[in-house]
């Protein structure tokens, strides 16, 4: 039980901090509300549980031990991230409803989280550094990935939830836009940061 209670903590620190995804998302909801940020959300929470099963599989550490693999995923990611910094900082209004304003899509969510660095390293760490079920390696997974999953859902819906707070206090344009640039702009940082390890 105190491992468990200690998992959970260390779950709920390196989810929830912020970092590319829920940055994202409190992006996503200043930019589109709460409502259409839902499917990117189911998204990232889908797509995180692919990077529980690659990680907790090693298939990424192989994968990465590949010569010249590493830089190049690198490029990917920081290029995914940087379009979708410029797509957060270029989002019209909410007031706007138009064409232009293309909604957060559950595929763009996937790929937020498999493209995520931050996601693959609290993985890492919290599935090498806990045993919950031992002598049952396939059990010990499915609860590591149960208690994760019950603690992001909630941590990514406050996320969305409090960008889309925002919008109520800043419906002017101007504003809006300088809201998000200045969450494109975290969210860079964020992946910078990431990258670093």
């Amino acid at each position: 039980m105190e491992e468990m209670f200690g998992f959970a903590f260390a779950g709920l620190a390196l989810t929830g901090s912020p970092g590319p995804a829920v940055l994202s998302l409190a992006a996503i909801g200043a930019a589109f509300g709460t409502r259409r940020g839902l499917p990117c959300m189911a998204g990232i929470v889908a797509g995180m549980v692919c990077v529980m099963l690659i990680t907790a599989s090693g298939i990424m550490g192989i994968v990465l031990a590949l010569p010249g693999v590493k830089p190049a995923v690198t490029a990917l990611a920081a290029g995914y991230f940087l379009y979708l910094a410029y797509r957060i900082a270029t989002a019209p209004p909410l007031s706007d409803t138009g064409a232009q304003r293309r909604q957060p899509s559950f595929a763009g969510g996937l790929v937020l989280s498999l493209a995520n660095p931050k996601a693959y390293a609290a993985m890492a760490a919290l599935f090498s550094s806990f045993v919950l079920i031992p002598a049952r390696p396939e059990l010990d997974i499915v609860a590591k990935i149960a208690v994760l999953v019950a603690l992001i859902i909630p941590g990514n819906l406050a996320w969305l939830i409090a960008g889309a707070s925002l919008t109520r206090f800043f419906r002017d344009p101007r504003t809006n836009r300088a809201v998000n640039v200045v969450f494109a702009l975290l969210l860079l940082v964020s992946v910078a940061f990431a990258l670093r390890f």
